[in-house]
């Protein structure tokens, strides 16, 4: 099929999640043999920070604004698919413009449904409205669970699903390399994450200062106080994060407030850090245990103690085994070859369900 993507960003995974899943869905999308068109309004924060121009399995364009987006009309209008991202610039305007402008189906791919439904709450429509929804013929939502019926009891999505985050595993492996720390976290600042991250890892930083930490990930701001053990980067692309996490000996996940409520919603750093077989520490959420087995291949985390007690207390061959087992659950059930594969079949089934809606029954003569 053709599928056009309007999405945050493909070209930069400075400060977002968007670029890693969309490069590891629509790579193994366009692997199925179908043609994908990215289409990424052209902002300078991605544009001094981009580290993709040539994705090679799709091809990728740049918009200025809504009235230069027009340009691409027929290409939209021609597709089999159209798949509109959360968070994109003007979202409400360019899902209204690719629902009317499309002659094949139009999707939604929602990164950060918790987040969207807590915004809609509120009366915030950033990049998504109420009355956007019922438009779009499938409504991808990296939450499965309860959110998924909500989206369609409430919102009137014709149809909810669940699209989680994924890793490209041909990218994501394990590397021979000397641990440099004994945890890492990776991930840009937000504010309802910083607690959490005060709490299983600055504090287990004070408290073990003969142990090594790092924190990577950009925003974060000047004033937090930063213990003396705890090394601070502020980007690491994709193309590190493998060495990244086999430097590791523990990697930690922090999770969203509003995903947290919502539960059912891995991070893609969840399924990367597992492909790499560097053992998970991770804040707890309903549905997590159905990803990972807790203590043979995660560990759930309360508090400052739950940290460090794995920190000091599992051996080699405990966290070697824990890494390993986690690799074996995410390529057997979360790699993106398995997303794209829910991806075809569900715009296949959208495409049925418009055409059987759409067709003229003739009265008996």
């Amino acid at each position: 099929m053709k599928l056009v993507v309007l999405g945050l960003s493909l070209s930069s995974s400075w400060g977002n999640g968007h670029a890693t899943t969309f490069r590891a869905l629509l790579k193994a999308f366009a692997a199925r043999g179908h043609d994908i068109l990215f289409l990424e309004r052209d902002v300078p924060w991605y544009a001094q920070n981009r580290d993709v121009t040539d994705p090679g399995y799709c091809r990728l364009a740049f918009y200025e604004d809504l009235a230069d987006l027009r340009r691409w009309a027929g290409m939209v209008e021609e597709a089999d698919a159209v798949l509109v991202g959360s968070y994109v610039p003007d979202g409400v305007a360019v899902g209204r413009w690719a629902q009317e402008a499309a002659q094949g189906i139009v999707a939604f791919y929602d990164i950060d449904t918790p987040v969207t439904l807590a915004k809609l709450e509120r009366g915030d429509e950033e990049y998504l409205s109420p009355a956007l929804i019922p438009g779009y013929d499938v409504y991808f939502s990296f939450t499965g669970g309860p959110t998924l019926e909500r989206l369609e009891s409430r919102y009137g999505s014709p149809a909810a699903r669940a699209l989680h985050c994924s890793v490209d595993a041909g990218a994501y492996a394990p590397l021979p390399a000397p641990k440099r720390w004994d945890l890492s976290y990776l991930g840009t600042y937000s504010p309802d994450r910083q607690p959490t991250l005060e709490r299983l890892l600055l504090e287990p930083a004070r408290r073990a200062p003969s142990l090594r930490f790092v924190v990577a990930g950009p925003q974060y701001p000047d004033g937090i106080a930063w213990p003396g053990n705890v090394e601070r980067r502020h980007h690491v692309p994709p193309a590190e994060h493998p060495a990244f996490y086999a430097a590791s000996r523990f990697t930690l996940n922090v999770t969203r407030e509003d995903m947290i409520r919502a539960g059912h919603s891995p991070s893609v750093r969840l399924f990367e850090a597992a492909a790499c077989a560097t053992p998970i520490i991770s804040d707890c959420w309903d549905g997590l245990d159905a990803l990972l087995e807790p203590n043979r291949e995660i560990i759930l985390a309360h508090t400052s103690e739950d940290v460090l007690h794995a920190l000091h207390q599992l051996d080699e061959n405990t966290r070697q085994a824990m890494g390993a087992r986690a690799r074996r659950r995410i390529l057997k059930h979360h790699t993106a070859a398995h997303r794209a594969e829910t991806l075809e079949r569900e715009l296949e089934c959208a495409m049925r369900r418009t055409s059987q809606n759409t067709s003229v029954v003739l009265p008996f003569q």
